[in-house]
């Protein structure tokens, strides 16, 4: 999804002067390599499993044992061996002759004891008890190591951890995990009536990605009131968002360029043409324009693949479905476009056109590369997914 080939009119990166997006636009590849080529994943942190959640495994851990460790009632009843209950019915119940076990959900099973029966199925009377019905083997049991068997992973290195993954490690006695989380910064530059812009929204996307987030503001959108918000502290990655364009007060390229450092400004992705992408070191930067629809495409096409890298996770697979119906696409320029799921195609939406109602609505998306003209009806393509909690 992220290795466009560059148009025969667009350049590669190199050090340049602030620019107002006169000169040719740079590829998106070519912005992606000067970001990844010069970051490594960031070292692990030891942390408590419930802080885990959403980080990138650094380890695999497996279980010492089975979980369940021996077989356990799943469910509320009494306990019984389901060959003394065969052609038991209400016509014929069976009779027993001492009071069956009654167990509770997570209770360790009886000895000789194969199954739980409801307890509308055992009748009692005084002392008397007799069962009206049959029951399988293994019926209301859950078996030693049916969640984990003993050896196996728990978790993986290199896995997002959700909370289901999180349930077994706790289950399988961990308490402590060691995770890539990496450390971004997001520099709000207020719109010209002083709003905010789409910072909340990146702030939310990296911190759904499993990093650690700090949000800061600048004062003011002067390029000297944004330098001192960018040197607030050190980070993994930095992210500023808002003045990235053309305007009289658009100063986040000259607060960046003055830094020195590899530097492109003008990025051929639609939406997110106006973004700017600088090494500082080893740190990366990307300047996001303060347009919600740009801003969503910038994290989805450089902010994403920046992350993963950094916090050692593989990059998403899409759900690969034929197209309902052709995307267009324009020449030089990568562009984003949402998808809905309908049964077992994909609704591409227009490309490079990112509505907020549309994102909303929106199961996957893809990018189409800068020398496509976009795809036929009934093409397989691969839709990554868009909301975590919402997977195709």
């Amino acid at each position: 999804m992220y290795t466009d080939r560059p148009a025969n009119m667009m350049h590669a990166p190199a050090m340049i002067q602030p620019q107002r997006l006169t000169g040719p636009l740079t590829p998106l590849d070519a912005a992606l390599r000067l970001l990844l080529d010069g970051v490594s994943a960031v070292t692990p942190a030891d942390v408590p499993i419930d802080e885990a959640a959403g980080c990138v495994c650094a380890e695999t851990r497996v279980s010492k044992v089975a979980i369940p460790e021996f077989d356990v009632a799943a469910t509320d009843g009494w306990a019984l061996r389901a060959r003394d209950l065969v052609g038991a019915t209400s016509y014929s119940p069976l009779q027993l002759m001492t009071p069956p076990p009654w167990v509770e959900a997570g209770e360790r099973m009886p000895e000789n004891c194969d199954c739980v029966v409801d307890s509308g199925l055992v009748e009692t009377t005084g002392s008397m008890f007799q069962v009206t019905g049959e029951a399988a083997p293994g019926q209301g049991v859950r078996r030693a190591g049916e969640d984990v068997a003993a050896s196996d992973a728990v978790v993986a290195e290199g896995m997002r951890l959700n909370h289901f993954n999180l349930l077994a490690a706790n289950a399988a006695g961990l308490k402590r995990l060691k995770v890539r989380r990496p450390h971004v910064r997001v520099v709000d530059v207020p719109s010209r009536d002083g709003a905010s812009n789409s910072a909340q929204f990146v702030a939310g996307f990296a911190r759904a990605s499993g990093c650690r987030v700090t949000l800061t503001r600048a004062l003011a959108r002067d390029a000297k009131s944004i330098s001192t918000a960018i040197d607030v502290e050190p980070c993994d990655l930095l992210l500023t968002v808002g003045g990235t364009g053309s305007g009289r007060t658009d100063a986040t390229i000259e607060a960046l360029t003055s830094r020195g450092g590899a530097f492109v400004h003008g990025i051929a992705l639609q939406p997110g043409r106006t973004a700017a992408v600088s090494m500082k070191g080893t740190m990366p930067i990307i300047a996001i324009p303060g347009a919600p629809e740009q801003a969503v495409a910038v994290c989805l096409a450089i902010v994403r693949p920046l992350i993963e890298q950094l916090s050692g996770h593989a990059p998403q697979q899409g759900t690969m479905l034929p197209l309902a119906r052709k995307i267009s696409s324009a020449i030089g320029f990568s562009e984003v476009v949402l998808l809905e799921r309908s049964g077992d195609r994909w609704i591409p939406g227009p490309a490079g056109h990112l509505s907020l109602g549309a994102v909303a609505k929106a199961d996957a998306w893809l990018i189409v590369p800068g020398d496509s003209e976009g795809y036929a009806a009934g093409t397989a393509t691969a839709g990554l997914p868009l909301h975590e909690n919402r997977l195709p």
